[in-house]
């Protein structure tokens, strides 16, 4: 994996995302304090938490289509430089309750279409070798996910130890690092496509295949298995356990998404993890099924973990995803993925709610999830058996066809 390192390009993408995503993750447990103390209010500390997910959607959608209409690097410099302004201005004291919200909805947004341009650009670097794109990709899994960890877990100490506008101050200089590596290491290319394409043509494109509506619907299932998560506290308080281990539980998934990333690159060859993405996605889902026997602290945690080791099939769906969608509507297809892939996990951590609710149970709460997870994975994996070695469908030549990549890969 090391060796995708030695690409400078990859090397400033890499290291620009994960100071990114740590300062991110500082910034959402910052503004929480910051607005909880403010105002004493619990409904304003989650929503002003929420306010950094949600515009991610709009913007995954439509933003992110600027990635195949403009030059990539300077689309991710802009928008980083960008986001930097933005939470400085956070960082002054006093600010407003109001401009808070305004700004914090402002970051996310600029920041779909800087991550379609660099999810783009990264196809671009590795486009003659495909292992190292696989690899590069097993990386940033990596990366992220660790990164979001030490964010999130160590955001309270460093804010206890620098104050709630230090550490805004180094988000917002995460964002210049990112801005200054990416304009001196990342090439100055061309854009993929062209203004005169229709604005939603990759999205278009993406559901026009049967082989990517499979593939996406094989991703999705995140929002079935991510249902744990937002039942962490009642799943503690089943298994007989202390309020302090609702962390452990939160961090189980993410720990086991991390080895499972590393072995699954290390010891699976690149021809097999094409062909196991639909069993490793049963799997994901089918050992949340185990909840039903009511496991205690130490078995919960080793079955979420265990869930999010198989889970890292994740990196190979977006790595097949880069490499069926065409350059010049990568960015836009890109969006659309990802806004169906927050879509799933806030309509599952809500439904695993209400029906906990009803139930009254949080562990069989999600060992339904997984029932229903491998239901739906099931058909879904012999579907993606038949088609995966199917070619691509060309992209339409003309920017206003309605149904754009019609035929079904087969």
């Amino acid at each position: 994996m090391g060796t995708v390192l030695a690409n400078r390009e990859f090397r400033a993408l890499w290291i620009s995302e994960a100071v990114s995503v740590a300062g991110d993750q500082l910034t959402r447990v910052a503004l929480a304090i910051l607005v909880y103390e403010r105002t004493g209010s619990a409904f304003y500390a989650a929503g002003i938490y929420a306010l950094t997910f949600l515009p991610a959607l709009a913007g995954g959608l439509g933003l992110s289509q600027l990635a195949d209409r403009y030059r990539r690097r300077t689309l991710m410099v802009v928008c980083s430089a960008i986001q930097a302004v933005v939470v400085a201005t956070m960082a002054i004291p006093g600010v407003p309750l109001w401009v808070l919200f305004v700004l914090v909805i402002i970051v996310p947004m600029v920041q779909s279409p800087a991550l379609a341009a660099q999810n783009a650009t990264t196809r671009e670097v590795f486009a003659d070798d495909d292992a190292q794109y696989l690899r590069s990709q097993d990386l940033r899994g990596i990366s992220t996910n660790t990164m979001m960890l030490l964010g999130l877990g160590g955001g309270g100490l460093l804010i206890g130890a620098i104050g709630i506008t230090w550490t805004l101050l180094i988000d917002a200089g995460t964002f210049t690092v990112a801005a200054i590596l990416v304009h001196r290491d990342v090439r100055n290319r061309p854009p993929a496509g062209s203004k005169d394409d229709g604005w939603f043509d990759g999205a278009k494109w993406v559901f026009g295949d049967r082989r990517l509506r499979v593939l996406l619907s094989l991703s999705w299932l995140v929002g079935l298995a991510v249902i744990p998560e937002g039942l962490a506290a009642p799943l503690a308080q089943e298994a007989g356990a202390a309020p302090e281990s609702v962390g452990w539980l939160l961090a189980a998934d993410p720990l086991g998404f991390i080895l499972g990333t590393f072995l699954i690159s290390r010891f699976v060859p690149d021809r097999h993890r094409i062909k196991l993405i639909g069993a490793l996605a049963t799997a994901s889902v089918g050992v949340l099924v185990l909840f039903a026997l009511k496991p205690n602290l130490i078995a919960a945690l080793v079955l979420l973990a265990l869930a999010g080791a198989v889970g890292a099939y994740q990196i190979t769906v977006m790595a097949v995803f880069n490499s069926i969608v065409p350059n010049e509507i990568r960015g836009g297809a890109f969006g659309a993925a990802r806004t169906g892939l927050r879509v799933s996990q806030g309509l599952g951590v809500a439904a695993g709610g209400l029906v906990a609710e009803l139930i009254g149970s949080a562990m069989n709460t999600v060992a339904l999830a997984g029932l229903l997870g491998v239901v739906l994975a099931i058909p879904l994996a012999v579907a993606w058996s038949r088609l995966h070695e199917a070619p691509a469908p060309a992209k339409p030549s003309t920017p206003d066809n309605d149904t754009p990549g019609r035929q079904e890969a087969a």
